[in-house]
């Protein structure tokens, strides 16, 4: 959570200002130090898999209410207002 802030706070600083050169290197050397230690690679890494927990987590919890709301396998599939329910073939009559 920090790193995106610590970066959004780097490129904001450096394209907000008129620092130059010299201070665009300096703050690209401090990020790369701060990215490159490995207990920061290893906080990332946990947050990484902390996100596809959670995404995993919403998906399974979203199947549920999908099947529980009859769109599951058994109930077929949602429909749209104004479309009849079926097996999703068009029909041709008007």
């Amino acid at each position: 959570m920090i790193i995106p802030f610590l970066l959004g706070t780097g490129v904001g600083y450096v394209l907000g200002t008129r620092a130059g050169r010299e201070r665009y290197e300096q703050l690209s050397r401090a990020y790369r130090r701060v990215a490159d230690n490995p207990s920061v690679q290893g906080a990332a890494g946990v947050a990484r898999a902390k996100a596809g927990e959670a995404v995993q987590a919403g998906v399974s919890i979203a199947k549920d209410k999908v099947q529980s709301a009859g769109g599951g396998p058994s109930g077929g599939e949602p429909t749209a207002p104004g479309r009849a329910a079926g097996n999703g073939a068009h029909s041709a009559e008007r």
